[in-house]
């Protein structure tokens, strides 16, 4: 998030992140690409198509999906709909306030949609019922309830996880263009599980999963998201600064080592419940 919305690192604070930075090492004993400890919840709300909600360290983010009827629109008939929203609770920062998403909920909830629609994790060509009349819409609600740095990655994974788990009602296309709700629930066509990885620049060291220490002294950020084929198909770019050649490299390596490392968790929590 924006740098208004974290608490203003104090000098001591700084010169203890730069030290250990100059050592390769970070605050509670973490390497420059490791992450937080990251923990999974599933099926938390109960009227849901799916839901989760995801720990990195001490940021928490909750995911549900509805999923409903709806029209397509204009430009893709055939297709069903993916819509993705965001918001901050005003609990979950002293800076956070009430009201309608501001800019960075905003951008946080483009950057998880762009991963997901990008990858193509959902099939919507089976989303649609009948071309340019009705199809399915896939609705993710987004709401993180601590800040504490990386949002990004928090929000990204329990949106994927709640989209993993979700079911969609099964629909029969009957003469007159209308369409019957036959009472059954299917899984949501789902192809792959799209993961991102944000690192940040920080004295010149890239690290993975900024904590918001670290977020309020980086001089740039930048979001990959990978599909299942080790492929990136998403990235975005924040702050002011600038990387190197050399560390939009590291970066792009190090979000398909860590994207797949964190697929595998993901994977878990959908087929044994929890992690």
């Amino acid at each position: 998030m924006a740098s208004k919305k974290s608490p203003v690192v104090t000098r001591i604070k700084r010169a203890q992140l730069t030290s250990l930075l100059s050592k390769g090492k970070r605050l509670g004993d973490r390497g420059l690409l490791d992450y937080r400890p990251i923990s999974v919840e599933i099926g938390v709300i109960e009227k849901a198509s799916g839901s989760a909600i995801v720990k990195i360290g001490n940021t928490k983010v909750i995911a549900g999906v509805k999923v409903q009827l709806d029209k397509p629109f204009e430009d893709t008939p055939d297709k069903g709909l993916l819509i993705v929203t965001a918001e901050v609770l005003p609990i979950a920062s002293p800076y956070a306030e009430p009201g309608p998403p501001d800019e960075d909920a905003v951008e946080l909830a483009r950057v998880v949609d762009r991963g997901i629609r990008e990858s193509g994790m959902i099939d919507v060509s089976k989303l649609c019922l009948i071309p340019g009349k009705k199809v399915l819409a896939v609705f993710v609600d987004i709401s993180v309830l601590n800040v504490d740095g990386n949002l990004f990655d928090a929000t990204s994974y329990a949106a994927v996880t709640a989209l993993s788990l979700s079911t969609m009602p099964k629909y029969q296309v009957e003469e007159g263009d209308t369409v019957k709700d036959t009472g059954e629930k299917v899984p949501l066509p789902i192809t792959n599980l799209p993961i991102s990885v944000t690192m940040a620049l920080l004295e010149n060291n890239l690290v993975v999963d900024p904590s918001l220490d670290e977020e309020s002294i980086m001089n740039a950020r930048i979001t990959f998201s990978s599909s299942d084929n080790n492929t990136l198909c998403a990235a975005q770019k924040g702050r002011p600064g600038g990387f190197s050649v050399d560390q939009i490299k590291l970066a792009a390596s190090t979000a398909l080592s860590k994207g797949e490392e964190i697929r595998q968790i993901l994977r878990r929590c959908v087929e044994n419940g929890t992690k």
